[in-house]
């Protein structure tokens, strides 16, 4: 594990002041961190029946594509409002600074379906929690949900545990 966390490098002060940003491309880059980040994301998830993993845009979609190759499922892009070119459904998110929306094909997911979201990095969980939410209305169920960090003074993977939400993140790092 402090492997892998060595490959994740941090940016000082981006995008603000007193922003540490942990960027996962210098994890993802490297053949092996590759390969383990994504045999450990999928590992708890095993012997769960998983039917489709949902990916959030945009490095959700690089690793949530090989996590249910790695499961033998389908996988769901959750998008940014207007990327999808077919009938869509959405949820609103907050931002620091106003709201955003993510989107899913209306027939995406059957009722019933068994979901793991999967993301690089769960900060306040507002994302996710959002996904929650849209798969929950497209008749999903969430099995769980898996990030590569965490960064728990924000409160995000708490915040998916109050909704009843498991989930695992491969490393945790103080501070935002």
């Amino acid at each position: 594990m402090n492997d892998l966390k060595r490959l994740v490098r941090t940016i000082p002060d981006y995008p603000k002041p007193g922003i540490m940003f942990r960027d996962v491309t210098t994890l993802l880059g490297d053949a092996q961190g590759f390969k383990a980040t994504v045999a450990q994301m999928a590992e708890p998830y095993r012997t769960v029946p998983v039917d489709a993993v949902a990916g959030i845009e945009a490095r959700g979609f690089i690793l949530g594509g090989a996590v249910a190759d790695r499961l033998g499922c389908g996988f769901i892009p959750i998008r940014k409002k207007g990327k999808l070119p077919w009938k869509t459904i959405g949820q609103e998110y907050a931002l620091e600074y106003g709201v955003d929306v993510i989107e899913i094909h209306e027939d995406a997911i059957r009722k019933g379906e068994r979901i793991l979201i999967v993301d690089d990095l769960i900060a306040t969980g507002g994302t996710a929690e959002a996904a929650v939410k849209l798969i929950s209305r497209s008749g999903g169920t969430i099995v769980g949900a898996t990030f590569i960090v965490d960064l728990p003074e924000l409160g995000g993977a708490k915040k998916l545990r109050s909704l009843g939400i498991d989930s695992h993140a491969l490393m945790s790092f103080d501070g935002h």
